[in-house]
């Protein structure tokens, strides 16, 4: 599919032109085209579609001035000459050279200045490794660490500064610990604890000022806990309240886990 746009300009705004390009030879075998692979334009669709066609190519770009043709090019460089590349300036560079790297090398990337970096780098590791960037600054790096990192290891983590956090940390806690969790200040994560306990473990939250906490209760708690939800000021709460006393409605399976 050839691209929409019908310019050729390169990452200076100057015109790209043929003439007198290193790489004349490869539009003869057809390995690059103006307007549509060419390592000399702007547009990183254009770059990628040149280094696609001619990956061997990708070491000798690994230090070219424009950061679209450096990052690009680290997706085919040899990986020996990628670890220069975690210093670069762009974020984009530095990212496209760890991901092809050992582990070790993603380690160092955990204090990355970028957060798109960061969060990316907590996508692959695991545990232990991510222990360090449960307390960074940006919450959605946070987020990821808990959505990831084993479970025993969310301990540390109950008490993030942000709900969403915290409600990633309920649906994963160990149960044994998740009591812990029941009077956040957070309506949001006291439902994610209410869903997990199991149904003897309730009624602590049979008063919560939040319906859909009450109304979890009122669908599993044991019978003797009740009563008092059935005059419920919500009317789907004492209706689920009401039904079970009757016998019309089964407990909901636990969802603990």
């Amino acid at each position: 599919m050839i691209d929409a746009i019908d310019e050729a300009i390169d990452w200076q705004g100057n015109p790209v032109s043929c003439a007198g390009c290193a790489h004349a030879g490869l539009e003869a075998e057809g390995r690059c085209r103006l307007k549509h692979a060419c390592v000399h334009d702007r547009y990183a669709r254009r770059i990628d579609r040149f280094f696609t066609w001619n990956p061997d190519l990708g070491n000798r770009y690994l230090r070219h001035p424009h950061f679209e043709v450096r990052a690009i090019a680290a997706r085919h460089a040899d990986v020996f000459l990628l670890p220069p590349l975690l210093q670069d300036p762009e974020e984009t560079v530095r990212w496209n050279a760890a991901r092809r790297l050992p582990k070790r090398y993603l380690l160092p990337l955990r204090a990355d200045p970028h957060r798109e970096v960061r969060i990316r780098v907590a996508a692959l590791l695991e545990d232990a490794d991510l222990v360090p960037m449960m307390a960074d600054e940006d919450y959605y790096v946070r987020l990821v660490v808990a959505r990831r990192v084993a479970p025993p290891l969310l301990a540390r983590m109950m008490q993030d500064a942000e709900a969403t956090v915290r409600c990633a940390v309920a649906k994963r806690l160990p149960q044994e610990w998740l009591l812990r969790m029941a009077e956040d200040a957070a309506a949001e994560v006291r439902l994610e604890v209410a869903r997990r306990l199991p149904p003897g473990l309730l009624r602590g939250l049979a008063q919560d000022a939040d319906w859909r906490l009450r109304f979890e209760v009122a669908s599993r708690a044991p019978s003797d806990v009740l009563a008092a939800l059935a005059g419920d000021e919500d009317a789907l709460v004492r209706d689920m309240a009401r039904s079970r006393l009757m016998g019309d409605a089964e407990p909901r399976e636990d969802k603990g886990t």
